[in-house]
């Protein structure tokens, strides 16, 4: 338990800077970005007392993926539509939760998003930082996790 709210510490703070520098510049720096996947393949690892594969192949998967959508999207439409820092986060959050639940992450981000985009009645042409949804839907999972599985 001790390990979790440590390490739940270290992630909600990590993560509130990335919120409040996404909603202002729209990036998300490596600074921030990289020592979140490594602090959270550390955890698991700790956590389980094993290498945490299912934290390894989620931090693999969840960047390949929004890399792979990205590159997608800037190749047929000719600007940025996800970022690597996107892609980064994503990241991050296959390395806090495993691979298992990066679809969980994706679907409660993107709902979020979509949501907020159509209620707050967003335009089409304005950027929309789409971290603080990542950031957002990482969190309910981890702690959920956190909650029922004790890690």
């Amino acid at each position: 338990m001790p390990v979790f709210i440590l390490s739940s510490i270290i992630l909600i703070l990590t993560l509130g800077q990335l919120v409040r520098i996404d909603l202002r510049e729209h990036r998300l720096p490596d600074h921030y970005t990289l020592p979140l996947i490594w602090a959270g393949l550390g955890t698991n690892a700790l956590a389980q007392r094993a290498l945490p594969t299912e934290a390894i192949w989620g931090a693999i998967l969840g960047y390949v993926v929004f890399w792979l959508i990205g590159a997608v999207y800037f190749r047929s439409r000719g600007q940025e539509g996800l970022g690597l820092g996107d892609a980064k986060l994503l990241s991050a959050a296959g390395a806090w939760v495993g691979v298992l639940a990066l679809p969980w992450v994706v679907l409660l981000s993107a709902l979020g998003a979509l949501g907020y985009a159509v209620l707050s009645g967003h335009g089409r042409k304005e950027r929309l930082a789409f971290g603080p949804w990542i950031a957002g839907a990482l969190l309910l999972i981890w702690f959920g996790k956190g909650l029922f599985s004790g890690v």
